[in-house]
């Protein structure tokens, strides 16, 4: 499993600010006050799971985004549940043998991807690291490899939004998990019914987001 000593260092370490909801990742920030969860999972949702106007990407190369920004922000919670969630949606539509890329993208790779989610992973991280690097010549390659205007929008959009999540989550430094199996249980709820549907996964579970 990729990154496994960086991942448990990680999850030895505990919050460092006073008076946090007990419940990991980013549901800490979510618990802080009820609109801030409203919108937190929403915007999860728009990002994630709606319907975009004009995108080509599935909701599993969304999640693929998510956990390469993750990955390049070292915030081991967004990494591991996003990679689970892009993971039970693939097994859901039978492409399981795209599974094995999300270790690839842990590590911060696009090896074995197809030419329009590199160029877009590509988008991502240059936005994750200094949006002012991102050129024009990033969005011609990725609009050359059949990548829409809609999906590029949305590469940086998931690159912005999630930044902000990793901040949060490793900010307060909230709870992760030592495993990437803690994440499993909800990821199968979110592949199918999103991220603001009620949890039937206890509240204390590694992998909350909702």
């Amino acid at each position: 499993m990729a990154r496994d000593e960086e991942r448990l260092a990680r999850a030895q370490q505990e919050p460092i600010v006073g008076s946090l909801p007990d419940v990991p990742g980013i549901g800490v920030a979510m618990r802080l006050t009820p609109g801030l969860g409203v919108h937190l999972r929403g915007l999860a949702d728009e990002l994630l799971v709606n319907d975009y106007p004009g995108a080509t990407v599935t909701r599993a190369e969304r999640e693929m985004m998510a956990t390469a920004v993750s990955a390049a922000n070292d915030c081991f919670f967004c990494m591991d549940s996003h990679a689970a969630h892009a993971t039970a949606l693939l097994e859901t539509n039978d492409q399981t043998d795209l599974v094995p890329l999300l270790e690839v993208i842990k590590v911060g790779s696009s090896d074995g991807l197809s030419e329009k989610m590199r160029a877009l992973l590509e988008i991502a991280r240059t936005v994750r690291r200094d949006p002012l690097d991102l050129t024009n010549d990033h969005v011609e390659a990725a609009l050359a490899a059949g990548a829409t205007d809609a999906d590029v929008q949305l590469a940086v959009l998931i690159a912005s939004a999630f930044s902000m999540y990793n901040r949060l989550v490793d900010g307060f430094r909230a709870r992760t998990a030592p495993v990437t199996a803690a994440y499993r249980e909800r990821a199968g709820e979110i592949a199918a019914r999103g991220y603001s549907a009620p949890s039937a996964v206890p509240a204390a579970s590694a992998s909350e987001r909702g």
